[in-house]
């Protein structure tokens, strides 16, 4: 496929490293780590350093009622709905400088370099920064950008508390939002979504690829197991005889690991919490409560994958006279990224002689909303040793910079020619 690109020039003193530093200042930790939660006295001051940004490169910048941040290049022909790029501004508790903040500064980048050199678009470009992603505050995910897709609204957060019993809706109001003085957050007039991430694996960096070109996300399916048999003395309750709910946890979480071994090599299955009743060295226990986490691309692995373990917990429970049930707290299913769009950002790479790969997403991101309702495109690059959510997440300038580049041509072809 053969792709034009026009050469464009870097007018902007910033580089994308340092714009990650003074990014990351806001909320910085003393293990040089960020915590930015949706709505706190550092994330409101990063979305009001990012609005004062945007203006000074010439971007016409606003935000809506819930607090999403938007950076807007008109383009010359205003019928054309909006070009999206951006990504998440909230961290996780402690967490690294790069996860959404590099998309969002990636996207500040292009579209600056393209404004320099073009001037204005053909069709509008603007820059998002979502407002909440992680669910680390509150228990509630993607706030930022199921609002501007209509999956969410105010009846979603009633009765939430974060952990210091603040509700959401007095978070929001004390950060200035949830107000009539900010537009209404859905919207009906974005024509496709692009998103910059870094990977939060280690595959690109392992196969020595500059680029990710995902093709897919994993559907995501989680719950919480419970086990109960029944508590007794340690010394005096003979093996035989027993209704020990952390023998018949091991036993579940032993076959549930090897189920997805034996189903996909792709298919995930994690166990990282379990709490035991009543949790002390003398007594057997009485009650188990694990969580389950089900990752996979393909909506019929994660079907077979819960009809098989689920199916393996009701014979286990009825064999050892144990109660065992499962409660699901989330069902998001994979989707996939636009494969139009895919093959132009190869035939961009190929051209700009960056080596790339096909990958699928482990991990959620907004553009995972997004792909539900219109054409949209996730790429990524590598990640340091595979680290992230962590103070130790890193991804070298030269990286960095390849993704800035990239998605520079892809906005360029979209909204330009």
């Amino acid at each position: 496929m053969a792709i034009h690109v026009k050469e464009f020039h870097d007018t902007n003193k910033e580089n994308i490293a340092e714009m990650i530093e003074w990014l990351s200042s806001f909320g910085k930790t003393t293990n040089e780590g960020v915590t930015r939660l949706l709505y706190s006295k550092a994330w409101c001051e990063a979305q009001s350093a990012l609005k004062n940004k945007m203006k000074a490169i010439g971007l016409d910048a606003y935000f809506d009622c819930v607090g999403n941040l938007f950076g807007r290049l008109q383009g010359t022909d205003e019928d054309h709905a909006v070009i999206l790029t951006g990504s998440h501004i909230d961290t996780v508790i402690d967490g690294g400088k790069y996860d959404g903040a590099y998309g969002i500064v990636a996207s500040l980048l292009a579209v600056s370099r393209l404004y320099a050199s073009f001037g204005k678009p053909q069709k509008t470009i603007e820059v998002v920064s979502f407002c909440e992603e992680e669910g680390s505050r509150f228990p509630l995910t993607f706030w930022g950008s199921r609002n501007i897709t209509g999956m969410y609204d105010m009846g979603h957060i009633r009765g939430l508390v974060d952990a210091n019993g603040i509700s959401f809706i007095d978070a929001m109001k004390e950060a200035g939002f949830g107000t009539e003085k900010f537009i209404q957050p859905i919207r009906s007039d974005i024509a496709r979504f692009i998103e910059v991430h870094i990977e939060q694996g280690m595959e690109l960096e392992r196969n020595q690829n500059a680029v990710g070109i995902v093709t897919h996300i994993v559907g995501q399916r989680r719950y919480n197991i419970r086990i109960k048999g029944e508590s007794n003395h340690a010394g005096t309750t003979p093996m035989t005889l027993r209704k020990d709910a952390v023998v018949t946890a091991s036993k579940l979480i032993s076959f549930l690991t090897e189920k997805a071994e034996s189903i996909d090599s792709q298919l995930v299955a994690t166990v990282g919490k379990i709490e035991a009743q009543p949790n002390v060295p003398n007594v057997v226990a009485g009650e188990v409560e694990f969580s389950l986490d089900i990752r996979h691309h393909k909506q019929h692995v994660l079907d077979e994958y819960c009809m098989s373990v689920f199916s393996y917990f009701e014979e286990v429970a009825k064999a050892n006279d144990l109660i065992i049930d499962w409660k699901q707290w989330m069902n998001v299913k994979p989707v996939a990224m636009d494969a139009v769009m895919q093959s132009k950002i190869k035939a961009l790479a190929e051209q700009k002689q960056i080596s790339f790969q096909d990958i699928v997403s482990g991990a959620g991101h907004d553009a995972q909303v997004f792909a539900s309702t219109l054409p949209t495109n996730l790429i990524f690059v590598p990640s340091k040793g595979g680290i992230s959510h962590n103070p130790q997440e890193f991804t070298s300038s030269e990286d960095l910079e390849v993704g800035v580049k990239l998605l520079t041509d892809v906005l360029y072809q979209l909204a330009y020619e």
